[in-house]
């Protein structure tokens, strides 16, 4: 079955998790867009409800969709959040970060009651790391930055875009790590967020509640710890 499909399947069976007048955590990828697009027409149909997105492009889409949305100068705190995954572990730990939102992901995400990830099969793996862990670093020194991360075993790459260094929403560059694994991603996350000049590593951890995840004939599998 085509990728774009199963995204949508994952996609749609998140919006049965919405109710009415919940203030929704809208995360950011490819997944996501199939969930907005669902919503908005939810919303259309007259659910009632406000989202936050974590991307200037979510942003864009939810507002195409006809999403209400709100900021947190408004709510502190989120009914739930939606986002996707670029790798989940049998822990429900996520490596996050391959649109280059981590940052505003991790803090709409952690500012919700409850975390609904939607993925298809392919992301789920035994163990974090095959996908290069992205980290947001500051641009000042961000080369020294670079050096103290390889010295904990990996390979650091600057992410570019169109011949240039790729620049976050927050003004920040990113670094696509490469480890052979990541088997304590508690530990990795840690000693990472202690480097000067890190803001936020793609380690989601301890962080989710459900995993929407499908699979090759249509099905839907509920993952929770």
């Amino acid at each position: 079955m085509e990728m774009n499909s199963l995204k949508k399947i994952a996609a749609e069976k998140a919006v049965e998790f919405i109710k009415d007048d919940m203030v929704i955590g809208l995360g950011s990828g490819s997944t996501v867009y199939w969930f907005l697009k669902r919503l908005g027409e939810a919303v259309e149909k007259g659910l009632r409800i406000k989202g936050i997105p974590s991307s200037r492009r979510t942003e864009g889409w939810a507002k195409e969709f006809g999403i209400p949305l709100t900021t947190f100068s408004e709510v502190q705190q989120l009914d739930i959040a939606v986002d996707g995954a670029d790798e989940v572990d049998s822990q429900l730990n996520l490596i996050k970060g391959g649109g280059g939102s981590l940052l505003r992901e991790k803090i709409v995400d952690a500012a919700s009651k409850e975390l609904i990830i939607i993925v298809d099969h392919s992301k789920i793996v035994t163990e974090l790391g095959s996908f290069p862990l992205p980290v947001e670093v500051v641009q000042f020194g961000w080369e020294v930055t670079a050096q103290k991360i390889a010295a904990l075993g990996c390979t650091p790459e600057i992410r570019m875009r169109d011949g240039a260094a790729f620049v976050s929403d927050n003004g920040n560059y990113i670094l696509d790590c490469q480890f052979e694994s990541i088997s304590t991603p508690h530990e990795i996350h840690q000693q990472l967020k202690q480097i000067i000049g890190v803001v936020e590593t793609g380690l989601f951890i301890d962080m989710t509640d459900k995993v929407i995840v499908s699979g090759e004939n249509n099905e839907v599998t509920l993952l929770e710890i």
